[in-house]
């Protein structure tokens, strides 16, 4: 299967191109901000080096989110876009889902509470078996309302594990993954994801924080 992976839910914006049984080519970059004036160059860059045309994709892999809301737009719509352009499937990942894979690459099939800031005195948070396997739903609450989440031999990773750790009195074990998806993990979870009946939608799990402004609306008359 050659593979294309995106993902642009948080501050990095990265590409990973699994050209069937060759390396993958992984190309990652923390911008914060300018993930769709970014996105395509990288992408092209990391399809030339993996030897592959577009055309040849047979899957494109987007993280959904939770995270940034404009960010994950950007993910999203490119590959929505280059999918319907080609004819291939694509498939979304939740990016708790690949906070999860990445913990479990690092130490072992574990139980994994994944956890990212949410800002707002929240954190976003879901939980996974030892295989993989979702055991909730993914929630943003405060981080000291997320201990119910929590199992008998479950580790925290993300960047939001240290925000619940510190409000249990008894914290389980913190596994250091990357601040953002690992794009390498998304590619895995792509490649063994279902072929999604429906495109992906993003994963919000809170009104935006950004509004729009009273004073600039247009009175209606």
């Amino acid at each position: 299967m050659n593979l294309l992976a995106i993902d642009t839910a948080l501050e990095a914006c990265s590409v990973g191109v699994a050209p069937g049984t060759a390396p993958p080519v992984l190309r990652s970059e923390t911008i914060g901000r300018g993930h769709a004036e970014r996105l395509f160059g990288m992408m092209t860059e990391a399809m030339a080096e993996a030897g592959l045309g577009f055309a040849a994709l047979d899957r494109i892999a987007v993280t959904v989110g939770p995270g940034s809301f404009t960010g994950i737009r950007v993910g999203i719509a490119a590959a929505r876009g280059l999918a319907l352009v080609i004819g291939c499937p694509v498939v979304g990942i939740g990016t708790l889902e690949a906070i999860a894979a990445a913990a479990r690459e690092s130490v072992g099939p574990v139980p994994v509470l994944a956890v990212l800031d949410a800002k707002r005195d929240e954190v976003y948070a879901e939980a996974f078996d030892a295989g993989g396997l979702s055991l909730s739903e993914p929630v943003a609450r405060p981080a000291a309302g997320i201990a119910s989440l929590l199992r008998d031999g479950m580790v925290l990773a993300g960047p939001g594990a240290g925000l619940v750790a510190a409000c249990l009195p008894s914290p389980p074990r913190v596994v250091a993954v990357p601040p953002t998806p690992d794009i390498a993990a998304v590619l895995r979870l792509g490649a063994a994801a279902p072929p999604g009946a429906e495109p992906p939608r993003p994963l919000y799990l809170r009104a935006p924080d950004a509004r729009p402004q009273a004073a600039a609306a247009i009175a209606r008359r």
